[in-house]
């Protein structure tokens, strides 16, 4: 029991560190453009993280993100020490890459961890390679969508506004971002909170069938507390800021407009619930990166720094298979230990 309740408080411990981690997704864009100051944007934010709860449970009615992410390793193969050492590979490589101001994935490095240990303990056939080749294939599908959608939109909202003043378009698109932003606040909410919800089930399902009595047989029968802890983490570590991931997003890719946060806001925001329709968890880093990249493109291509584009893409490439080995690492350093 005492294993469980550890690995359940750094889960927990990693979805706070998601959030401020991947605060910048969400407010980036409205901090570079200065409609709000960079605390009261984290404040928005991680409201509309914690709304996410309510249109989850009481909307959706249901948590299929949770779901997909807990069968990423076969049932009968999960054990706590995996979980573990998943979860702490999680938190080292979401810790380096904030450290640096690489906006990278939270939602592959959990994955690539629970694999990873998975794989050490009990070879090939422990995880679920189908549903593992689906999740990566987001990896170049999901800043692709956004991309792709940003232009869309961009067009669209170029043509319609074509007529417009440029001082009363620039007021009415700052107001809209507020809008925009809380979208993919939701959107961000829905899809990080429920994989660490995955992870918590997979271990209070392992736990209950090594005996622990805790009636926990499948996703379904996970306790309130859960999702609700998994929503409020990640809505604190938003509040708690992400400042160097923040410059990256807000200016180093693109100089964004409030005309052009609007559009990559609501196009990420777009990606993120179709998404969360496929039960496909994402990562919400490499939307709305897509969507901005997208919403620079419409300008002209040289106005998107490719160099610093490239060097995210490596990151983003290279999160699972680092994150897999070393909770590998971490899985046979706790065999020797417990």
């Amino acid at each position: 029991m005492e294993l469980l309740i550890i690995i359940i408080v750094l889960s927990l411990l990693f979805d706070y560190i998601n959030g401020f981690h991947d605060a910048a997704n969400s407010i980036a864009t409205i901090v570079s453009t200065r409609v709000l100051t960079p605390f009261q944007a984290v404040l928005w934010a991680a409201a509309f993280n914690f709304v996410a709860f309510f249109i989850a449970k009481y909307v959706i009615g249901g948590f299929g993100i949770a779901n997909t992410v807990s069968k990423t390793v076969m049932e009968e193969y999960i054990t706590l020490p995996i979980i573990l050492a998943g979860v702490l590979a999680a938190i080292a490589w979401n810790l380096f890459t904030w450290w640096k101001g690489i906006p990278s994935s939270s939602s592959h490095t959990l994955i690539g961890g629970f694999a990873g240990a998975a794989i050490m303990a009990s070879g090939w056939g422990s995880i679920q390679l189908e549903i593992i080749l689906k999740i990566a294939a987001f990896i170049f599908l999901a800043p692709f969508i956004g991309m792709v959608v940003a232009l869309g939109f961009t067009l669209i909202v170029l043509h319609a506004c074509r007529k417009a003043r440029p001082h009363t378009a620039e007021v009415w698109f700052k107001k809209l971002q507020l809008v925009s932003s809380a979208l993919f606040s939701i959107g961000h909410g829905l899809n990080d909170s429920q994989k660490v919800m995955g992870i918590i089930a997979a271990a209070m399902i392992a736990g209950h069938s090594q005996g622990l009595g805790l009636g926990v047989d499948s996703i379904d029968d996970l306790p309130d507390w859960v999702a609700f802890s998994c929503f409020t983490a990640i809505s604190l570590g938003t509040m708690s800021g992400g400042w160097k991931i923040v410059r990256t997003m807000g200016t180093k890719i693109t100089k964004v407009t409030p005309f052009e946060g609007v559009i990559a806001e609501t196009a990420g925001a777009f990606t993120l619930y179709l998404t969360e329709y496929l039960k496909i968890p994402v990562s919400t880093t490499h939307t709305i990166t897509g969507a901005i990249i997208g919403v620079g493109a419409t300008k002209r291509l040289s106005a998107v720094r490719w160099g610093v584009t490239k060097s995210l893409m490596t990151a983003w490439v290279l999160t699972i298979p680092v994150s897999a080995l070393l909770a590998a690492g971490i899985y046979w350093l706790l065999a020797c230990i417990l």
